[in-house]
């Protein structure tokens, strides 16, 4: 890391973790080794390259998560595995304090496909990288600046299944709202070109290291 003013920024090229904790237990489940791309008090833009192994929960007898029932996806015990991103990469951009971050996708050819809006707790901030909570919700955004909600039953199902109270669940969906009144606004990050960002021909993809879940020591984001 480097510092500026006071704060400290990772270099475009570093490898660091995009880590989410589990909603109930509070422990990484969900770890994706990327790149960074631009690091700045106003701005975390990262990559996730096509092949990077990652992290993610399953269910305990190995059942993808999006193929176990709603009515027991939250109950069922889960544990984790290591898996690979197929097809294109993902471009992550977050900006401090926000409770969500903007992610852009490609079909081959590098023909953009939408921006997902993923619905999340303002990261923190460590020396390996950024830690967050994923509130279930999601938007995605159109070419055409179109949009729509995504992910509705999950995150009622959450709800009735204890994972969120009442002043949390309403929290997220007014910081829905306020992403929808981005959106509709088409401030940054939307209007700022990243769909034609390309990245570095010479980067390699990040490796995910055997302490991935390892306890950080946080530092403020």
């Amino acid at each position: 890391m480097t510092g500026t003013g006071g704060n400290q920024h990772w270099a475009p090229g570093d490898h660091i973790l995009w880590r989410y904790l589990g909603n109930a237990s509070g422990d990484p489940h969900i770890c994706r080794p990327v790149t960074v791309v631009q690091d700045t008090d106003d701005l975390l833009a990262v990559w996730m390259a096509p092949g990077t192994e990652c992290v993610r929960p399953v269910i305990a007898d190995g059942t993808p998560v999006h193929q176990e029932p709603l009515a027991t996806r939250y109950t069922k015990a889960r544990t984790v595995e290591r898996s690979q991103w197929f097809g294109m990469g993902v471009l992550k951009l977050a900006r401090p304090g926000e409770p969500w971050s903007v992610w852009l996708f490609w079909d081959r050819g590098w023909r953009f496909r939408n921006w997902y809006v993923n619905l999340e707790a303002p990261r923190t901030r460590w020396a390996g990288g950024v830690d967050s909570v994923d509130h279930f919700l999601d938007i995605a955004v159109e070419p055409d600046r179109s949009w729509r909600w995504l992910d509705e039953d999950e995150f009622a199902q959450a709800q009735r299944d204890g994972l969120m109270n009442a002043d949390e669940a309403r929290h997220v969906t007014e910081a829905g709202r306020s992403a929808v009144a981005a959106v509709e606004a088409w401030g940054a990050p939307f209007s700022d070109g990243w769909e034609k960002w390309r990245p570095d021909a010479r980067w390699p993809v990040p490796e995910l290291p055997n302490d991935w879940d390892r306890a950080p020591a946080h530092m403020p984001a």
